[in-house]
């Protein structure tokens, strides 16, 4: 009976014993339902609300996000309850450990993953935005239209966000989505960028390849400025401690470097702690580059 789900009422039908029922053996994720394991995934807790709630229910905001496998603003990370949004008040849950929300959208757009009704990501996007700053809210949406694995689009998040006309956080999504880029590796690279745009830089483009004179591919910056041959690198601790991506690092680095290409290296206290001190490192490159351009 491992991992089994069941109602309460389903308990004698499988002779467990009310006694039996109250051991450390099941999990309770909510009133009236349990699962024959002691510390369940996630994923077999929500199967087992599904039970108790309304059918039109579908798990939302962080939960939709982890079942998603999309990574989490540091605003939200703490949030380990199980939401659960309903299209109509009187279909919200009233249980122990279900957090109901109510959707005033005659229809909300869902996914099935695992077999679990589950907000889009764009309406997930939408829902969560009260709770977030525009950085972190664009932040969210260059996880969510990542290069590898995307759970969305940004025509998908601009389709759904034009379709809604009332929501809490409804004018800072309309400033976040036209800042949303596709194609993003991490959270730091978005501030990056966020960052040299909010400067009055000309905004670099999101991992594009760059090429030598012969049209071969030599490297896939974080972020550059092709046209000038600039390439702006995000240095994460990982790109040290582990040997492999830094000896990986390097060979692509003097690639660039051997085509004519300049690369800025940043790190977590660049973006962070000293943006002014990387801002004045590009504005400068950028100067150098298109003076000699003009020569």
């Amino acid at each position: 009976m491992a991992n089994s789900i069941f109602t309460v009422s389903e308990a004698p039908d499988l002779d467990i014993s009310p006694h039996l029922l109250r051991t450390v053996r099941f999990t309770a994720p909510t009133s009236g339902v349990r699962i024959d394991d002691a510390d369940p995934s996630l994923i077999d807790r929500c199967r087992a609300i599904t039970r108790v709630v309304h059918p039109n229910a579908a798990f939302a905001r962080t939960t939709a996000l982890r079942l998603l496998g999309v990574d989490l603003p540091w605003q939200l990370a703490d949030d380990q309850a199980v939401h659960v949004v309903t299209p109509r008040r009187s279909e919200r849950p009233q249980r122990y450990a279900i957090r109901p929300h109510f959707c005033g959208q005659k229809q909300l757009d869902v996914v099935d993953r695992f077999g679990l009704r589950i907000t889009s990501a764009a309406q997930t996007w939408l829902q969560v935005a009260h709770n977030l700053d525009r950085d972190s809210l664009v932040g969210l949406g260059d996880a969510m239209t990542r290069r590898k694995n995307p759970a969305t689009s940004v025509p998908a998040l601009s389709h759904l966000l034009h379709e809604t006309f009332k929501m809490k956080g409804l004018t800072l999504c309309r400033e976040a989505v036209d800042l949303v880029r596709p194609g993003t590796d991490s959270p730091m690279e978005t501030r990056l960028r966020l960052i040299i745009a909010d400067a009055g830089l000309p905004e670099p483009v999101v991992n594009v390849p760059a090429r030598d004179a012969a049209d071969q591919f030599l490297a896939l910056p974080d972020l550059s400025y092709p046209g000038l041959k600039i390439a702006i690198e995000y240095d994460g601790d990982h790109h040290r401690a582990d040997p492999a991506t830094w000896r990986r690092d390097v060979e692509r680095r003097q690639s660039l470097e051997d085509a004519g290409w300049l690369i800025i290296t940043a790190t977590a206290d660049d973006v962070i702690r000293h943006p002014d001190r990387l801002v004045t490192r590009i504005r400068t490159a950028i100067r150098a580059r298109r003076a000699r351009l003009e020569r």
